[in-house]
């Protein structure tokens, strides 16, 4: 199972998170967030890490244009679409970054919300659901209704996020069968600085799921 620790501003965190087992990290892209990170700060921290590790770039509502630019010049392997972004968006920005994975976050609310994935599915590689919240687009620590994701069974792989943390993941994965879980708030002393400690009680629990 992949796992996506999310939000990461520090290069020894990002290196040290990946030593523990993490399988892919997010950078955030959005100005207007805590964990926001420029192309140049992620560069230096993806020189840093292996190669087997995902660098994934979050983006909400940007032009296609400028998130072909940060994927350039920050060396990021996935685009993660956090916004009110389109299918046809989806694909329009899937045909400029071919060799790049493509995730929609979808932020549920409900059963109807579920039923937009099957659509985001034919233009994306994977899809992130995340919890729903009015006014930001995510790191919110609001966990899903997981029972409503008991026979989600998209037709892409898949990522389970919305205030997941050490304490709730392994009741998580008892009740849905994510391809990926995705983690921020709830491995964090304050937004952007992750807890090592957090991180390292997560992939502790994760060894006894196996």
């Amino acid at each position: 199972m992949r796992v996506k620790i999310c939000g990461i501003t520090q290069p020894q965190q990002a290196t040290a998170i990946a030593s523990l087992g993490a399988t892919a990290l997010g950078f955030i892209c959005v100005p207007t967030s805590p964990r926001y990170v420029t192309a140049t700060q992620i560069r230096a921290v993806v020189t840093q890490l292996p190669d087997n590790i995902d660098k994934i770039g979050v983006f909400a509502n940007a032009h296609i244009q400028e998130i072909q630019q940060i994927v350039q010049d920050a060396g990021l392997t996935g685009v993660q679409l956090h916004g009110d972004e389109s299918p046809d968006f989806c694909y329009q920005l899937k045909q400029n970054i071919p060799n790049v994975e493509i995730l929609k976050a979808l932020r549920i609310r409900s059963l109807d919300h579920l039923q937009q994935a099957a659509i985001y599915a034919e233009h994306v590689d994977t899809l992130l659901l995340d919890a729903y919240h009015p006014q930001q687009l995510g790191g919110t620590g609001q966990t899903l209704d997981w029972t409503m994701l008991e026979k989600f069974h998209p037709s892409t792989p898949w990522f389970l996020a919305g205030g997941l943390t050490p304490a709730n993941i392994l009741e998580a994965l008892s009740m849905v069968n994510p391809n990926g879980i995705d983690l921020s708030s709830g491995v964090e002393i304050q937004p952007g600085d992750k807890d090592l400690n957090k991180v390292a009680l997560l992939f502790e629990r994760l060894k006894t799921k196996v």
